[in-house]
């Protein structure tokens, strides 16, 4: 029987950098970060973070949608998925699949709604029943790995042949619960980010909304994203702290690898998780040696969005590609000096190159770690 191929044939992104890829890609391509000093919380201090200007999400999503009973977060994912389903439809064998970290979690503040309503599963179906799913919605919530193992999973779903194409919808949003629940980790920096740096001291927050468009009919668009090999493997090492060998991101690596059946050498270019944590970028940076990968091109985004949660994976995974759609390897912001035991190829300024293979990672929580291998074709 001849295996199924999936690409992704199109996407779409809300973030404050902008309301679509192309605003986006000329942010980030101008070095512009969205991270700024917030003040929103009255149990908490100021912080750095990526927040979307709310006046303009609420004039764009005006102009795109009649009823506004959406909650802030709603309306960030409806506007990012919108376009794409206004161009390929939805189908009968259609998937929708919805990652998320915390969802609509600020509702449960002071009981501004029933505690039901703040169920990822509730926020799914609402979306699903909006743009017409037949299909039942899936929630993938898995730390911050969500996001590239929600691409994962919509890849295995069609290759099984249950579903045609697919849908991958990832939103965060900043809220109290959130960052006062790093900041008891002590793990914000005080800064906006820098990761992989000597001094880099932790996380910057962000938010954003991202959305894929996954099919397995050979694509009529001149250039677009084959699905190679993907990987999801728990270490179990903590709670909340990283492995300090690297193992289940250097096992999901491995295995992702394996399934493209290309050598590590090929990778032309390696979109990071970076969080700017002490522990997390070093990991990352013995199991990328581990990996091979130590002379690939690196850098991570978080220095131009935060850490978006849920969504980091998927909203990394639509710029790498703009990225090998340009042939153009992106700066890793607030990079001066690397503090990690194992050197890598950190991008240090914005440089031409053919970019063909793509491996995206991402690790959170509970030991959870992901990688997924894209190659561009062309036609």
């Amino acid at each position: 029987m001849e295996k199924t191929t999936t690409y992704i044939t199109d996407y779409n992104c809300i973030t404050p950098l902008g309301f679509n890829v192309a605003d986006n890609w000329q942010n980030v391509l101008d070095g512009k970060s969205g991270i700024r000093k917030h003040d929103l919380f009255e149990s908490q201090p100021p912080f750095h973070a990526g927040i979307i200007d709310n006046n303009e999400l609420e004039r764009i999503f005006s102009a795109e949608f009649e009823s506004e009973n959406f909650t802030r977060l709603e309306k960030m994912l409806l506007l990012s998925l919108k376009p794409l389903v206004e161009r390929h439809g939805v189908k009968e064998k259609t998937a929708f699949i919805l990652s998320t970290t915390k969802g609509n979690v600020s509702l449960l503040k002071n009981k501004i709604a029933p505690p039901e309503d703040a169920y990822l599963s509730v926020m799914a179906k609402k979306i699903a029943a909006f743009f017409g799913f037949k299909t039942r919605p899936v929630v993938i919530s898995n730390a911050c790995v969500s996001g590239v193992m929600a691409v994962s999973v919509a890849k295995n779903m069609i290759e099984s042949g249950l579903y045609e194409d697919a849908y991958v919808l990832a939103g965060d949003e900043v809220s109290e619960f959130v960052i006062s629940g790093f900041n008891s980790f002590q793990a914000m920096s005080a800064n906006p980010c820098k990761p992989y740096d000597e001094n880099r001291d932790g996380i910057t927050i962000g938010e954003a909304a991202a959305a894929v468009y996954l099919t397995s009919t050979s694509p009529s668009v001149s250039l677009y994203f084959e699905i190679l090999g993907e990987s999801a493997v728990n270490d179990a090492n903590h709670i909340s702290g990283p492995s300090r060998t690297g193992e289940g991101l250097f096992r999901s690596i491995e295995n992702a690898i394996k399934e493209a059946q290309i050598s590590a050498k090929l990778i032309d270019y390696l979109s990071a998780h970076g969080t700017a944590t002490v522990y997390n970028d070093e990991m990352e940076s013995i199991a990328f040696t581990r990996a091979g990968l130590q002379h690939t091109p690196v850098n991570s985004l978080k220095g131009f969005y935060g850490h978006c949660l849920g969504a980091s994976g998927l909203l990394e995974l639509i710029i790498a590609m703009e990225s090998a759609r340009s042939n153009m390897l992106i700066k890793s912001l607030n990079l001066k000096r690397q503090g990690i035991s194992e050197p890598l190829n950190i991008i240090a300024e914005n440089k031409v190159q053919e970019i063909e293979y793509i491996l995206k990672t991402a690790s959170g929580f509970g030991g959870s770690n992901a990688a997924i291998i894209l190659k561009k074709c062309a036609q």
